[in-house]
């Protein structure tokens, strides 16, 4: 018996916006309409738009990734139907190859502006910043951050089945609490938005419904995945989603060719345009069979190796820059934990931002180490130290090289700002207008 030829059956366009493409959607909704359909067990390839819909280039200035509209993004292929899926059924999503565009070998990672996105480390990293990578055959490496060689762990960002009316409207409410409740000097949610809404081939009175009610693809959720960042669900890895609507709608999106866990800086994997294959399965009533309320997945066999004590372990706790004390705040601990390796780095003539997008990337292993002994909960983070084309063991003596730069926006030079002054104006993606401070100085942000 011979081969069957894959079928692809999501397409992209890079030479139309990605708003103009029936088959991708940027909202999560029941009512958002199939873009093809999938049979029971077929294996498929879908192509997919990097998760900015195309807004980030090949270059050596982060001023794309200051501008960048975070009110289009999460550009999804799908909703799929696969065939004889049904709420209370799981769908056995089994990745069988993720690979960039051959033609588009090359990916991108970024800091985002405190003041556009921000990151995890935005209080002492507040700008713009960019790595380009480049793609050769399993490995990827960076003019913007030198010295630097490792194979990708390539994965989606995003994958998850429609949420119902039932299902949707918990989200909405509950987030919706978590927002009026905020007392916090920064957004905790992001509420349904019709700006920019893309809702697929939906017609204008479904697509302004969709548009009012449709979830924000930024955070992942319990009840269906979404936006999850494993860094693990890479090629061979079966991921079992609950089904929510007949037909499931599946969507994916989101690919990146490599990411550390935690995905730190926000824009933090190496992120990609790409084309997934994947294999479906319903399994009838695997809810309940199983007992699932969330999605459970089994990795692949596909993972970088790195020799035995061939990782170098940081250790953070709640105990912020600030020496302020925190209670078993596992947030603050990776904070802490991420600092020290950028410390450590920082001695070789890497600066903080070169650090800070390496981390965000490479196939670093954050863990949480305890959670029990108040008040500090512990984390870590191991470093693969053969990423690196020298020795930066603690045995070996620390010798600067010379390390170049990443990109930053304009007129910011190593995350300090250089020109415009205090009072200059500046204009984000989705109509945000801001002054700009002069952005305070992080101690010894840069080597030397």
């Amino acid at each position: 018996m011979g081969l069957t030829e894959i079928r692809t059956v999501g397409k992209v366009s890079f030479d139309k916006p990605a708003s103009e493409q029936k088959g991708l959607h940027n909202r999560w909704h029941p009512d958002i309409p199939f873009a093809n359909t999938i049979k029971d067990g077929e294996t498929v390839k879908i192509e997919c738009l990097d998760w900015t819909g195309g807004q980030i280039g090949n270059n050596d200035s982060a001023d794309d990734i200051r501008n960048v509209d975070l009110t289009k993004i999460h550009y999804l292929s799908g909703p799929f139907e696969i065939e004889g899926a049904q709420p209370g059924d799981l769908l056995l999503v089994e990745i069988m190859d993720v690979q960039p565009f051959q033609d588009q070998p090359w990916g991108f990672t970024g800091v985002f502006d405190k003041r556009n996105g921000g990151g995890f480390l935005d209080e002492l990293y507040p700008s713009a910043a960019k790595a380009i990578w480049d793609f050769e055959g399993i490995y990827c490496t960076s003019r913007h951050i030198p010295h630097v060689k490792f194979a990708g762990l390539i994965h989606p960002g995003i994958l998850g089945c429609a949420p119902s009316s039932e299902v949707l409207a918990t989200w909405n409410r509950r987030e919706g609490e978590l927002i009026a409740a905020n007392k916090l000097d920064r957004i905790v949610a992001q509420p349904p938005e019709p700006i920019n809404a893309h809702t697929g081939a939906a017609e204008a009175d479904v697509a302004e419904k969709v548009a009012k009610e449709g979830a924000r693809t930024i955070p992942g959720r319990p009840e269906h995945g979404g936006n999850c960042d494993i860094k693990n669900l890479s090629r061979g890895s079966k991921v079992y989603l609950p089904v929510h609507v007949p037909g499931a709608k599946f969507s994916v999106g989101d690919l990146h060719f490599s990411q550390g866990d935690g995905e730190i800086s926000f824009c933090g994997a190496i992120e990609m345009a790409g084309v997934i294959t994947i294999n479906f399965k319903v399994i009838k009533n695997g809810v309940a069979d199983l007992g699932l309320k969330s999605p459970i997945y089994i990795p692949g066999p596909v993972e970088p190796q790195f020799g035995a004590g061939r990782y170098i372990y940081f250790e953070g706790f709640s105990v912020d820059q600030h020496g302020k004390q925190h209670y078993m705040d596992v947030t603050v601990a990776y904070r802490q934990t991420t600092l020290r390796c950028i410390e450590y780095l920082r001695r070789f003539g890497y600066s903080d931002y070169q650090i800070y997008l390496l981390l965000s990337c490479a196939p670093i292993q954050g863990h949480v180490a305890g959670i029990v002994d108040i008040p500090n909960a512990c984390t870590t983070l191991g470093l693969p130290m053969d990423i690196f084309d020298f020795d930066i063991s603690p045995s070996g003596l620390a010798k600067k090289l010379d390390m170049g730069s990443c990109a930053f926006e304009t007129g910011v030079k190593e995350g300090r700002v250089t020109a415009g002054g205090e009072n200059s104006e500046h204009s984000f993606g989705g109509g945000m207008t801001y002054k700009s401070s002069v952005v305070d100085k992080v101690k010894d942000a840069v080597s030397g």
